[in-house]
Formats: structure tokens, sequence, C-alpha cells
């Protein structure tokens, strides 16, 4: 049945809007926020679909992270060491808009530093990655304009008290953050510039009416003179052209852990795997490329196959010997494509999208819903 909406609803919540945002995530709200501050008259509505925002917004790892030296040799060898080096200065500019908007303390922000393990068994793989830190450092500084990136630092994997670890390269220029936090305070500052958000309002339609949109969704139909869509992983669904397939992030949190010695953030299996500190427990997630095809889902949930193998790295690598109790578990949709850089273009007529951020929306996202909101506003 259609939602009916009285005359108060009508003219304060729902009629014409300028720019309709599909999706409340970080793209989307910081389009949002990039609007008002361009043109502050604007009236930007936001639809979200889920209670919170979907995805993987706040459902990620927290991790303010520009790339391990495995990632960018793979990108490196993917396109070429000038795409390689735009990505990276353009996940750095992205990181530091990100504090910028909205503050290291809103969000939790610690530069703790990043680290990539090598397992006993990856004699080859580190020997290649240690082979190019000179390389890469030079490249590196020329991206971001900062000296000796990355450091062999296999003295400190005692300290960390990891087991069947060889290598460990250290990059002091990552940190961590908040995601929830991050997100919260992103809402505050797009409702105190007036733009509205509504939830649990998903989207299955939207066609050209004359000079406006017309979006059919599950409370009813919106009108909008443009359209932003920032759904990253779900855009394929609205525009099935869109080349984004979606990849599960299966997650855990332990319950908090004594004397935990883990500070900064942790990648390895060329960042397949990844983990952190958070409020004295261990965050650790991955394991997609056990079974990628079953982790191409748009389904929140978990496996048996990465559960497995990824409590068995808790206990085996990460904390070993301890057995420590797991509190939580969580899944996020991340949205990848065969090139390296986000789609940010007109799909059709006034309609705009800003998705594919390949598992790097933390670092990207600020800049990427900054770049749509410009093509529309253009």
């Amino acid at each position: 049945m259609e939602p009916s909406f009285s005359y108060w609803e009508r003219t304060a919540f729902i009629d014409h809007a300028d720019v309709i945002i599909i999706g409340s995530g970080l793209v989307g709200l910081s389009a949002a926020l990039h609007l008002k501050k361009r043109q502050p008259t604007l009236k930007v509505l936001v639809l979200e679909r889920g209670f919170l925002p979907s995805g993987a917004s706040t459902k990620n790892a927290g991790f303010a992270c520009f790339g391990t030296v495995s990632e960018q040799i793979s990108t490196i060898n993917q396109s070429s060491e000038d795409e390689a080096m735009r990505l990276v200065a353009y996940k750095w500019r992205g990181l530091q808009r990100l504090r910028e908007n909205l503050g290291d303390a809103n969000i939790d922000y610690r530069q703790h530093g990043g680290h990539e393990l090598f397992m006993e068994d990856e004699t080859e793989a580190a020997k290649n990655s240690i082979d190019q830190i000179d390389h890469l450092n030079k490249l590196l500084k020329q991206a971001i304009d900062q000296p000796d990136i990355y450091a062999v630092a296999d003295a400190k994997i005692a300290d960390f008290g990891f087991n069947k670890v060889s290598h460990m390269i250290y990059n002091p220029y990552e940190g961590q953050l908040h995601t929830g936090k991050m997100m919260r305070t992103l809402l505050y500052k797009v409702y105190n510039l007036e733009v509205l958000v509504l939830n649990n309002c998903s989207i299955s339609g939207m066609e050209q009416e004359g000079n406006h949109i017309s979006l059919t969704t599950s409370q009813g139909n919106f009108k909008s003179g443009k359209v932003i869509l920032a759904t990253n992983a779900f855009a394929s669904q609205l525009f099935p052209e869109l080349k984004v397939i979606p990849g599960r992030g299966q997650v855990l949190v332990t319950k908090p852990v004594p004397g935990l010695k883990l500070k900064g953030t942790y990648h390895f299996n060329e960042g397949y795997y990844y983990f952190r500190n958070i409020d004295g427990r261990v965050l650790f997630g991955g394991g997609r490329n056990l079974d990628y095809k079953a982790e191409e889902t748009w389904d929140f949930g978990h496996t048996d196959t990465v559960k497995k193998k990824l409590i068995a790295y808790l206990n085996e690598v990460i904390l070993p010997g301890q057995q420590t109790e797991i509190d939580c578990w969580w899944s996020g949709i991340m949205g990848f494509g065969e090139e390296i850089t986000p789609i940010v273009k007109q799909v059709q007529p006034n309609i705009f999208c800003a998705v594919r951020c390949n598992g790097m929306g933390v670092a990207m996202g600020s800049l990427v819903g900054e770049e749509v909101a410009e093509l529309a506003l253009q």
C-alpha cells in the first residue's frame, strides 16, 4: 500500500529536492557536505535503505591506510607505476581531507603506523617486497612528499608476540580510526547544514519526468532535479551496466585481551587479512580470497570456511596459545572492479554515480564524494 503522508510531512520532508543522494555512507554524506558548502541554499536530501548506513562505511575495520608494499607491487603490475602512484596520492589526500573535515579527536584517529607481515612459508614474497622498498620509497616520496615510508622492522615481531611470522615492514604514516564515530560526526555536520537524511528507504527505480527525476521507493515517490548514486557495491542493482562487483568482508572482535601488545594496523597475505587493536581488543577480518565467488554477494553473513580460518590465524599467529574469546562477528559489503580507480561519472542526464572504492573507502571516500558533488553542480 502506498504510504499516506500528511500535508506537514509532504511540505517538510517529501516535496521536491534540488539533489537527492542515494546512500548515507562516507561517499554520500561527503557529497552532501560539499554541495552545501558550495551552495548553501540547495535542498539536499539523502535516502538510505538501512537503519544505519548499509554496505561498509560503519562495518569496515577503520584502517586509515594507503597500501602495503605487496599491494603497491600488485597495483603496479596491474596498471603502471604512474597509475599506482596517482592512486596513492589520491588516498593520501583523501585521508587528510577526512581528518580536516571531521577532526582527529571526533573520529578517534591514532597514527600508530601500519605493518605488513610475512609468514614463515612466504620467503620469496618477503624477499620480493623487501627488495622493492628503496624503489617504492622514492616513488612515494614524489607522490605524497613523505620520506622513508617503508622500512624492515623484523626486530619488533617478538615485541608483538606473533608466531610463525618471519618478516615485517613498517609504515609510520598510516593510522586507525573509529568508523562509527566517523559516521556520527559526518551526520552531525550535514544535519547542521540542513541536509535531511531519511532511513529505511530503498530505491526500486528512477526515471526522467520533464525537468525532474522521479524516484520510486519503499516509502513512496520522491522528486529531484538531480540524483547522486553513492551505494558503492549495490550500484549495479539499479544500473547493471556499472561494473561493480560486491565483495563481502567478514570481521570479528575479541573480548578484552589482558596485556595486549598490538598497537597499529596489520596486514598479511597481500592485504586479504587485516587486524588492529581497539579498546584493548583485537579486531580481525578478511579471508575473501578463500572463495571469491562465495564472497561476491550482496548478502551480509558469514561462512564456516572464513570463520574457521580467521579463528585459526587468531589463535596460532596473532595471539598464539591464548585461546582468546570472540565477542562479536559482523560483515560489510565492499565494491570492487577490474580497474583500480573509482567510477565517478554521469550515468544518465542529471543522474551521477560515485562508486567502486575497491576496499579503500575510508581513504578515498571524502574525495570521491567531493568529486561527484562538483560534477552534479556543473
